[in-house]
C-alpha cells in the first residue's frame, strides 16, 4: 500500500505507523484492498457516527484506467449504506480536476473550501459530501 501511495502525487501521504494503525483498529477504519500478486488499489475510510470520511483512495499507476477506483468507491458506498450511514464526506486538492470529476460522477457535491489546507505545494481543499440514498 505504501509503495503505490508514494507513487501517487495526489494521494494522502501517511507514514508507516499510520498504516500500521489502520490494521490495528486504532481508531477503527475501513480498508478495502484490491490485489492480485501485489496491491493494485486501496481505499481507507473512517466512520464518525452516521457519517463517513473517505480518507484515501489510490490505484497503482500500472493498474489505472481499468475501473478499480470505481469498483472500490462503489463497494465502499454499498458498505456505508448497509451499515446505515447517512453521508460520506472528503476533501480534494483544488487543482485535482480528475478526482473532482470522478467524485461528481458518483454524486458527490462540493460544499465548501478549506483555505491553505494542503502543503507542498500550498493549496486549498475542496470539500465534498454525498448523502447516502442519493444517486
Amino acid at each position: 500500500m505504501r509503495r503505490i501511495e508514494a507513487q501517487a502525487p495526489t494521494a494522502a501521504h501517511w507514514n508507516e505507523s499510520e498504516y500500521d494503525r489502520i490494521f490495528a483498529g486504532d481508531p477503527p477504519r475501513l480498508a478495502l484492498v484490491i490485489q492480485n500478486d501485489t496491491v493494485q488499489g486501496f481505499l481507507i475510510a473512517n466512520q464518525i457516527g452516521p457519517e463517513w470520511e473517505l480518507e484515501n483512495i489510490v490505484v497503482a499507476a500500472g493498474a489505472q484506467r481499468r475501473g478499480l477506483a470505481s469498483a472500490l468507491l462503489a463497494h465502499f458506498l454499498d458498505v456505508v449504506k448497509q451499515q446505515g450511514g447517512e453521508s460520506v464526506f472528503l476533501e480534494v486538492r483544488a487543482s485535482n480536476a480528475a478526482a473532482r470529476a470522478f467524485y461528481a460522477k458518483y454524486g458527490f457535491a462540493a460544499t465548501g473550501r478549506r483555505r491553505h489546507y494542503y502543503q507542498h505545494p500550498d493549496e486549498d481543499a475542496v470539500l465534498y459530501r454525498r448523502v447516502i440514498g442519493s444517486p
